[in-house]
């Protein structure tokens, strides 16, 4: 039944009154916009686990709710999206597919085209002009064998069927290299040099296309000259922006930052900017979204006015609006159109052309320029990313009349496909070495701190440490402890700094590829002047320059489940011997509304870190640590200053955690401007292991979130006992008077605590040295291999049981503490299996508490503390 759309209103007057919502523009909208929605998060969560694009969904998505699937029941079309709704659907998805193409500009950056060189412009040449070649050959085919194809011109025909098969979609790129963590790899940075090459490159023959297309009416009765004029009046367009508004918004730019206020006019205007910039090229005869697109190359990449207008609008934008932009086009898709065996061959046909033209043009150039031939493959099929970018081209074809319904049916197919096979067919062809120092066999790994000053001299010096921030927050706390850390009788220190970014699907091109690309590309490089601005680069940057310490920067752009995975293929690579990781929680005063919590996913990414690194690690609690107060005082090699910018506390009860602390602190001892405390505790009970009766057995039906998890491994408690005097005595006979266990220099102090056999005893000694303020800094052990005295505090309710029981006492929000907290994990592969245990007092033990006379119960518990010793399912007798 034909509808006059000019008799359409807008709203209904409510079911009460006889009216059906889906009879108006605005109800039926609503409705057509959350079935949009919900099908495509269906499919995008089906899809997740294939590590697909959500593109892919929203594409899928698209073409089920038209005539292809759902369509196919004409009173669900009719009803759910009749035609007189295709204007006002299409009109609404074009305000988000106009501001889409404005983020597409804003992702490219010019200048970093430019410095890509000459290797990704030879690879973005041949992967644009030989699909466009074969692109032009499908062309010929196909309009022989479509019928109607032949009715429209043959410039306009070739020019959209070579760019339909040249594409490479950026944006859709961007989020497959950082899903499969290649960003930060040669390959990666390749990849997008050439794809912003080609992205360019597709839009101005877009231009020239749709310049030939005109009303694809194959040219009758229209002058050629209107072409020229068309192109010349996009090129005069271009000119002007570039010249003119380019500058002007360098302008808005800068003032919208220097602005302590923020004036948001500067953004209605920028966004004001996109519309009219749209309504040019469409006066001109160029579709809309090229002048958006043009607008956005304008906008300054620096600074923070590019990202606060990606907050603005991307969530709105790429959430809500994009989607229905891929319904319309699927509402336009008919697969049923490739019907009988010479339209599925002709599908073939193409898939196999746009395949092979982009792969092999690509794969050539590439191994020209001497890149491995696998990584030239997978280069090629990562050139072969179709998305979005071609349903914009596929759809002004379609709009201008040059591409009827089964050419389009086919060229998305075509699109979907390319697209769905590119995640699957880079991981089976190249896989990036994760292990090993990539070759460079030089670099002596150290595992943990206690492995530095048992090696040889040559190697005795280095220490290299990775440390991990989340923002600038975490900086001034980090270079304290890197500070107090550095020798300065020893060699530099080698610091490798990771900013870790989370992987969300709201995350832009732009802040994925412009961190990593200004951070310098391999994974790791040292600062070069003009690179990395941003606030967390400069800091580092500046305390490079002012400290003898080597700072190598890099971003690790990872979903929050896999960050982990980057971290400590960090720590692999490049032979750490320590990670420093941030607590998910960051007290900037001394209530507890003063706590800011990053988010359970970031606690989440420690716990994974600690449980499988390669190095030992540190979780850094930081209460507003810097080092001599507001400033961070570097000190030059040269004889002892008596200033103490860092008072450091070592708590030590014993295990390898606390020896690993205790190597630290000696390190630390070593800073003339740090002055060490360590205190060890000292059980009063001498008795040894017969001294307590109770032992720890593993409960897995304990709740890892509230239960202390302690190594599985069966460990010689005597040996742990002889090491831990041993590392004390070395201690002390370094740093340490032994007549008045005085410290040399005055800057080290070692102070022995003697504790009850109360696990109250110990928590109140140790929230006393929290609560004290006479520290910046306490270091202390996880305890996996907990000695006798943390031992008693298994069965404690445990807010942050990552940190273990002392760790998690001084972190404690409730207990008023002032210095930060800097928690060490030991490496040790024989604690990397974990669990929850419990106090368990053996029926005989109790038996021989009751009757201390009877000493065959005294024997049958030291021959059943021997027997536990050897099963493996009792972590430790205490």
């Amino acid at each position: 039944m034909a509808v006059n759309i000019t008799s359409i209103k807008t709203s209904s007057n409510g079911a009460w009154q006889g009216d059906n919502p889906l009879d108006f523009a605005f109800p039926l909208l609503i409705v057509q916009t959350t079935l949009i929605l919900v099908l495509s998060r269906f499919l995008a969560f089906l899809l997740k686990p294939l590590r697909q694009p959500k593109v892919i969904a929203e594409i899928v998505g698209g073409i089920l709710l038209g005539p292809s699937a759902f369509g196919r029941n004409k009173e669900y079309l009719e009803r759910i999206f009749p035609k007189w709704s295709s204007p006002i659907l299409e009109s609404v998805a074009s305000i988000g597919l106009l501001f889409f193409l404005f983020l597409v500009g804003l992702e490219l950056d010019l200048s970093s085209i430019r410095r890509s060189g000459r290797r990704a412009f030879g690879i973005a040449l041949a992967g644009i002009t030989l699909p466009f070649v074969c692109g032009i050959g499908v062309a010929f085919v196909l309009r022989k064998a479509v019928q109607g194809a032949d009715q429209v011109g043959y410039g306009q025909f070739l020019v959209f069927m070579g760019v339909s098969l040249s594409i490479t979609a950026f944006p859709v790129l961007a989020r497959i290299l950082a899903e499969l963590k290649l960003l930060t790899t040669r390959i990666g940075e390749t990849a997008m040099a050439a794809a912003a090459f080609n992205d360019v490159a597709a839009w101005i023959l877009l231009a020239l296309a749709v310049a030939l297309a005109g009303d694809g009416d194959g040219g009758g009765g229209k002058s050629p000259l209107v072409s020229v004029w068309v192109l010349m009046s996009g090129v005069g367009f271009v000119v002007f922006m570039l010249l003119v508004v380019q500058p002007a918004m360098k302008w808005v730019a800068r003032q919208y930052c220097s602005s302590e206020v923020v004036d948001e006019a500067y953004i209605c205007l920028t966004l004001a900017g996109v519309m009219v910039s749209g309504f040019v090229t469409d006066l001109i005869g160029i579709h809309a979204i090229f002048g958006a697109f043009v607008f956005g190359l304008t906008i300054p990449k620096g600074g923070g006015f590019a990202d606060r207008l990606i907050e603005r609008i991307e969530d709105f934008v790429s959430g809500l609006l994009l989607p229905l932009y891929f319904a319309s086009s699927g509402l336009k898709t008919d697969v049923a159109k490739i019907s009988g065996g010479k339209a599925w061959g002709l599908l073939v046909l193409v898939i196999t052309t746009a395949c092979a033209g982009k792969i092999i043009g690509t794969f050539v150039v590439a191994m020209m320029v001497k890149i491995p031939a696998r990584e030239s493959l997978a280069l090629g099929v990562l050139m072969n990313t179709k998305g979005l970018v071609e349903l914009i081209v596929l759809n002004i074809g379609k709009e201008k009349k040059v591409l009827n319904d089964e050419i389009f049916a086919i060229l998305v197919l075509m699109a979907l496909f390319t697209t769905f096979i590119t995640t699957p067919t880079v991981m089976a062809i190249y896989k990036p070495s994760r292990g090993g120092s990539g070759g460079k066999e030089s670099i002596r790994t150290h595992r943990k701190l206690c492995d530095l000053s048992i090696s040889s001299q040559e190697f005795q010096d280095e220490l290299r440490i990775l440390a991990c921030v989340h923002g600038p927050g975490n900086v001034p706390s980090l270079i304290s402890v890197v500070e107090s850390t550095r020798s300065t009788k020893k060699a530099a220190l080698k610091l490798f700094i990771m900013h870790l970014v989370e992987l969300t699907e709201r995350s832009s091109a732009i802040v994925m590829v412009q961190r990593v690309r200004k951070n310098g590309l391999p994974f790791f490089k040292r600062f070069r002047r003009g690179q990395w601005h941003d606030r967390v680069a400069g800091a580092f940057q500046t305390y490079e320059q002012l400290g003898r310490v080597s700072v190598s920067p890099t971003t690790a752009i990872s979903p929050l489940s896999t960050m982990h995975e980057d971290i400590c293929h960090a720590a692999e690579e490049k032979g750490v011997a320590m990670i420093i990781l941030p607590f998910h929680k960051q007290w900037n005063g001394t209530d507890k509304e003063s706590v800011e919590n990053v988010g359970h996913g970031w606690r989440l990414v420690n716990q994974r870190v600690l449980k499988n690194s390669p190095c030992s690690v540190a979780v850094l609690v930081d209460r507003g640590l810097s080092f001599g107060g507001s400033d961070i005082r570097l000190t030059p090699p040269g004889p002892p200053n008596t200033s103490v910018g860092q008072r450091v506390c070592v708590v030590f009860f014993g295990g390898p955690d606390d020896r690993e602390c205790l190597e630290l602190g000696g390190r630390m001892a070593e800073h003339p401007a740090v002055k060490v405390t360590v205190v060890r505790f000292v059980n009063e009970n001498k008795e040894g292991l017969e001294g307590q009766g109770f032992m720890l057995r593993p409960s897995p039906t304990k709740s890892v979130e509230v239960s202390y998890s302690f190594s599985t491994a069966t460990m010689n408690l005597e040996k742990e006992k002889e090491l831990d005097e041993t590392a004390v005595a070395e201690f002390k006979s370094k740093w340490i008077n032994d007549d008045n266990d005085q410290a040399v220099g005055m800057q080290v102090e070692y102070i022995e605590k003697v504790v009850g056999e109360s696990n109250n005893n110990i928590v109140e000694q140790v929230l006393g040295i929290g609560r004290s303020g006479d520290y910046d800094l306490i270091i202390v052990g996880k305890g996996r291999f907990p000695s006798k005295m943390v031992a008693e505090l298994a069965d404690r309710h445990a807010e942050h049981p990552e940190l273990g029981p002392i760790g998690d006492i001084l972190a404690s929000l409730e207990q008023g503490m002032a210095s930060s907290v800097l928690v060490i994990q030991q490496h040790d592969l024989a604690h990397t299996e974990e669990l929850p245990v419990s106090k368990v007092f053996p029926a005989h033990k109790i038996n021989t508490n009751r009757d201390q006379s009877s000493s065959s119960a005294s024997t049958s518990t030291t021959d059943h503390q021997r027997e536990m010793e050897n099963i493996n399912d009792i972590h430790n007798i205490v």
